[in-house]
C-alpha cells in the first residue's frame, strides 16, 4: 500500500489526466465550428484525425482509475471521486464525437453555397465552448456551486437550438433547392444542443463526486 499522500497525488493526477482530455474536447469544437463557418475541409479533418487521441485517453483514464481502485481500495468520497472521473470521460468521448460530426458536416458542406451567413450556430458553438472550459475548471476544483451554475447556461444554448431550427425550417419551406444543407445544419444544431447537454451530466456527477447526492439538473 502506498502513503497516503501518494495516493492523493494519485488522484489528482488522474484529475488532470480528465481535464486534459477535456481540453482536446474543447479544441475539436472549437476547431469543427470554425472549420464549418469558413467551410474549411482541411481544419475538419484535423478534428477527425484528432478523435483518436480522445479516445486513447479515455481508454487509459480508465485503466489508470481500475488499478487504483483495485490496489488501493479507496474509501467512499474517494470512490465517489473516482467514480465521477469514470463518467465524466465517457461524457468528453461524446463529446467529442459530436465535434467529429459536425467536422464531417463540414465536409459534405464545404462547396455548398450557404443560403445566408452562420450566425446563431457559431454563437451556440461558442457557448459549448464557455460551458465546456467552466466545466473542467469546476472539475478541477471539485467546486458543486461552480457546477451548478455552468448547467444553467445550457438554456441559453437551447433557446439559440430553437431558433436556428425555426429559421432553418423557414428556408426549407421556402426554397426546396436549400433542403439538403438545411438538414446538415439542422443537425449540426442538433449536435451543439447535445454537447451542452453533455456539460450538464458533467456538472451532475461533480456534484454527487463533491457531496453524494444525485441532484438532475436543468430539468
Amino acid at each position: 500500500m502506498i502513503s497516503r499522500e501518494q495516493y492523493l497525488m494519485k488522484l489528482k493526477s488522474l484529475r488532470q489526466d480528465i481535464f486534459k482530455m477535456g481540453v482536446l474536447v474543447e479544441e475539436a469544437l472549437r476547431k469543427a465550428v470554425r472549420s464549418l463557418v469558413d467551410q474549411d475541409a482541411d481544419l475538419a479533418r484535423q478534428v477527425m484525425e484528432g478523435d483518436a487521441e480522445v479516445n486513447r485517453m479515455e481508454v487509459e483514464i480508465e485503466d489508470k482509475s481500475i488499478i487504483l481502485i483495485a490496489t488501493e481500495q479507496p474509501v467512499a468520497s474517494d470512490l465517489r471521486h473516482i467514480i465521477t472521473g469514470f463518467k465524466v470521460i465517457a461524457q468528453l468521448e461524446r463529446m467529442g464525437d459530436y465535434a467529429v460530426h459536425i467536422a464531417k458536416a463540414t465536409i459534405r458542406l464545404a462547396s455548398a453555397d450557404y443560403m445566408k451567413p452562420l450566425i446563431d450556430i457559431p454563437r451556440m458553438g461558442d457557448a459549448c465552448i464557455r460551458m465546456i472550459r467552466e466545466i473542467l475548471t469546476a472539475f478541477l476544483e471539485d467546486d458543486a456551486e461552480k457546477a451548478k451554475t455552468v448547467a444553467s447556461w445550457d438554456e441559453e444554448v437551447d433557446d439559440l437550438h430553437s431558433q436556428v431550427q425555426r429559421e432553418l425550417f423557414t428556408y426549407m419551406m421556402q426554397d426546396s433547392s436549400k433542403v439538403g444543407q438545411a438538414i446538415e445544419l439542422l443537425f449540426v444544431g442538433r449536435y451543439l444542443e447535445r454537447f451542452a447537454d453533455q456539460v450538464t451530466n458533467i456538472s451532475e456527477w461533480i456534484i454527487y463526486g463533491r457531496t453524494g447526492s444525485h441532484l438532475e439538473l436543468n430539468l
